[in-house]
């Protein structure tokens, strides 16, 4: 809004010329959505408190975990707020890469908050039925899978994602190119929500990504960095750098309010929709196969629960007996099962998402 409205009078204002930088309106954006998080923050834990929009613990987990039953949920309507908002403030907006990281954002945002209302609400035990949950995110995947194959302004790069530590090598999906997009967007969405389990953890995890994502938009929205570094140049996506800026300024508002112990919790609404933008910013930026490197610790987490299925129904097949391969899943229950406080899970994993992202970082010069 604020670039379509104030860079326009560059003219007869000459400072106005200011807004024409992505630098600067991601800054901006970064900011409000930090002052967003923080205004709204008081105002919507009050809210969920009135209305009893209250965390349940169940019996699984650690014991330590039942202190926080009652804990305000869905707070993950902060992070929404303060990342759309931003992002309609400061970028583009007639920019498709907008649209589409938008629609991502939004659409799994409202999957998210019926499961959290249902859960709360409706008192339903497992929420939305996960199946729903996982029509909507291979909806989401389809949709945008289509757009960018279809779409006349993606048509110049086609349906291809680049391969770290090469030069110059993308894999070419074809019409393979639309499911390819959907399992990236179901996989991130729900490794972001397994991930969502201690006080901080996901919220830290997700500034960190954002991060760095911020500065991949920006470098390959620019004909000379993305030619220095050798990577696809993508006109028009660095206005992806200011969506990146408002997530990574509201999960850390959010943090303030989350850090342990916390006074709200995301939900599946800030979960699901995080996760979702994650994948979305990715694929956008055709780094797919590099968010395996990025967000590593939300593939760990991931793989952590898909080897304690898939032991535990080998071992009952097997000896008769299941068996855990982990004390318990997703992995960061484990290591509190081993004897480690929740904070510091929370920073030592906080810790391995920043090497992560920085290895990531390097891999644009390590071809």
């Amino acid at each position: 809004m604020f670039y379509h409205i104030l860079y326009p009078l560059r003219s007869e204002l000459s400072g106005l010329n200011i807004f024409q930088y992505i630098t600067f309106r991601a800054a901006g954006a970064a900011i409000t959505a930090l002052i967003i998080s923080f205004l709204m923050g008081p105002w919507v834990i009050r809210k969920l408190r009135a209305i009893q929009i209250l965390e349940t613990i169940g019996e699984r987990g650690p014991q330590s975990h039942q202190s926080k039953k009652g804990t305000p949920t869905m707070g993950g309507i902060i992070i929404l707020a303060a990342v759309i908002f931003p992002t309609l403030l400061w970028a583009n907006l007639l920019n498709s890469y907008i649209h589409i990281i938008l629609l991502a954002t939004v659409w799994m945002g409202l999957f998210g908050f019926l499961d959290d209302y249902l859960k709360t609400v409706k008192k339903t035990k497992k929420g939305l039925v996960a199946r729903y949950k996982l029509a909507g995110q291979i909806g989401l995947g389809i949709m945008i899978g289509a757009w960018i194959f279809y779409g006349a302004e993606f048509r110049e790069i086609g349906p291809v994602t680049s391969v770290p530590f090469f030069k110059n090598l993308e894999i070419p999906f074809g019409i393979l190119y639309i499911p390819w997009v959907t399992l990236v967007l179901t996989a991130s969405s729900n490794a972001v929500n397994l991930t969502d389990g201690l006080d901080g953890l996901a919220a830290g995890l997700l500034a960190i990504c954002a991060l760095a994502l911020a500065v991949i938009s920006y470098i390959s929205g620019r004909i000379d960095f993305s030619d220095y570094l050798n990577i696809i140049y993508l006109p028009k996506a660095g206005e992806l750098t200011i969506f990146a800026a408002s997530l990574a300024g509201a999960c850390l508002g959010f943090l303030w309010f989350n850090a342990p112990p916390a006074q709200v919790f995301m939900g599946d609404t800030g979960a699901l929709s995080s996760g979702a933008a994650l994948g979305t910013l990715a694929i956008l930026l055709k780094k797919e196969l590099l968010l395996l490197i990025l967000g590593g610790v939300f593939v760990w987490e991931a793989v952590s629960v898909m080897i304690q299925l898939g032991y535990f129904r080998w071992s009952k097949r097997r000896t008769g007996e299941a068996k855990r391969f982990f004390l318990m899943a997703p992995i960061h229950h484990h290591f509190e099962l081993k004897g480690w406080k929740e904070t510091q899970v929370v920073i030592r994993f906080w810790i391995i998402g920043i090497l992560f992202a920085l290895m990531t970082i390097s891999t644009f010069k390590i071809r």
